[in-house]
């Protein structure tokens, strides 16, 4: 009986580690490499979260309407190496994003790189993912 319960919380315990490992998600499954954007707009809100940090913006289209894009960037960790806090954008500051399609069409983009008004990159992912 003790070894069944043991072997039972075993296995439970070996689950619970597994979950994170398969809750990370591979970013060519959300994106689409082939489908480069680069997209200019004002910042409406920065969320410096796990597992990915990411802004939000508003982008004039051709016909004068404005969409919010939703932009994954790296984990907080690599931007942190990179120099990038939470403050490094603020709202309503112009940024140029470039990066990859959500392939499901909403408006999100995964970022390559993130570049101030004034030509400053203040983040630039070089993984190819």
């Amino acid at each position: 009986m003790r070894t069944k319960l043991a072997v039972m919380l075993a296995g439970f315990a070996l689950l619970c580690l597994a979950v994170p490992v398969v809750a990370h998600h591979a970013v060519g499954a959300e994106y689409d490499a082939s489908k480069p954007v680069t997209l200019k707009g004002t910042v409406t809100k920065v969320e410096w979260t796990n597992p990915h940090a990411r802004i939000y913006f508003d982008v004039a289209g051709p016909d004068g309407t404005v969409k919010n894009w939703n932009v994954e960037l790296a984990a907080r960790s690599a931007l942190a190496r990179q120099g990038w806090t939470a403050r490094s954008l603020k709202i309503g500051e112009t940024v140029t994003v470039e990066g990859h399609l959500a392939r499901s069409g909403v408006s999100g983009v995964n970022a390559r790189s993130v570049t101030l008004a004034d030509g400053k990159k203040v983040f630039s992912n070089n993984n190819d993912q």
